[in-house]
């Protein structure tokens, strides 16, 4: 982890095999398998005595949050959809051995009490509540807007907006000076693909609530922070994105491929830590040297 590396060629490069698998995606299935830090990210103890919750925590970028909170020294509570129990109790396993307690939730957040029901889950399992990292989401691909479907709009912000209040309305009361609510973006928030107008809009205002948030709970002394990837080797890809771009993917970042869940945990672990005292209203872009403006 702390060896210096030629970024361009630390991870596979595509072209990737051409795959696809229904929603939610299962890593198991992916090629190249995915790297969240199970061997490679190590940890220094910089989150010692936390209490954290992530969400999406069976899979790609929340698995890596996860995995990095524990190993530098936080309680986790997963959050995932029931489908997901198995990936689940595997990052629960790497919690534990880590020596942190885990919390296994299964639960869709786009039900309201399901949101406050996870935080009581939490600060009755650890006694408190310092980190939020709110990571879930889902991306729908839709060409035209000739195809366009409310529902699929509805369940886009039911699944990565929705939350966001949801989760600090019920966290809020549980949260002291110097706790930290981490959220995560995209790229897509600031330069939309044509294809995902849709998941490009939840993620824009993703990063608008980051900033409202910050300045709303400053005076509580309480970060918001985000975290906004560049295209990540997670299941979203072959369980939303078409053959024809998976064979490519991540090819058109300066760096050439696509970034691995385990390069995303490391900003999730720096807006936890008080090491960012000074750093709210921020969203981090890590794109592999793609720009967002």
């Amino acid at each position: 982890m702390y060896t210096p590396q030629d970024p361009t060629t630390q991870y596979p490069r595509p072209p990737f095999p051409p795959q696809q698998q229904d929603g939610p995606g299962d890593i198991h299935e992916m090629d190249p398998a995915p790297d969240h830090g199970e061997e490679s990210y190590l940890g220094s103890g910089r989150l010692a005595g936390r209490k954290a919750v992530v969400t999406g925590a069976d899979s790609g970028i929340g698995r890596a949050v996860a995995i990095a909170y524990a190993r530098e020294g936080a309680d986790v509570a997963l959050s995932y959809l029931p489908e997901e129990q198995a990936q689940a109790e595997e990052v629960a396993a790497l919690v534990e051995q880590a020596g942190q307690k885990s919390l296994l939730f299964p639960g869709d957040l786009q039900d309201e009490s399901t949101n406050a029901e996870l935080i009581e889950a939490a600060v009755g399992a650890f006694g408190g509540l310092d980190i939020l990292a709110i990571v879930a989401g889902t991306m729908p691909t839709v060409d035209s807007i000739d195809d366009f479907e409310t529902e699929s709009l509805d369940h886009v912000l039911k699944a990565n907006i929705y939350p966001l209040f949801w989760l600090t309305r019920a966290a809020s009361p549980h949260l002291k000076p110097g706790a930290s609510i981490i959220t995560c973006s995209s790229i897509q928030g600031f330069l939309p693909s044509p294809q995902l107008a849709e998941y490009a809009v939840s993620k824009a205002g993703i990063a608008n609530w980051t900033r409202a948030m910050a300045q709303q709970l400053a005076e509580r002394g309480i970060r918001v922070n985000g975290v906004a990837p560049g295209p990540v080797w997670t299941p979203l890809q072959p369980a939303f994105v078409p053959n024809e771009k998976i064979e490519s993917f991540g090819e058109q970042t300066p760096l050439g491929r696509p970034g691995q869940p385990a390069e995303l945990a490391p900003p999730f672990v720096l807006l936890a830590s008080q090491e960012a005292s000074y750093i709210s209203g921020e969203t981090i872009a890590v794109t592999g040297g793609m720009p967002t403006h």
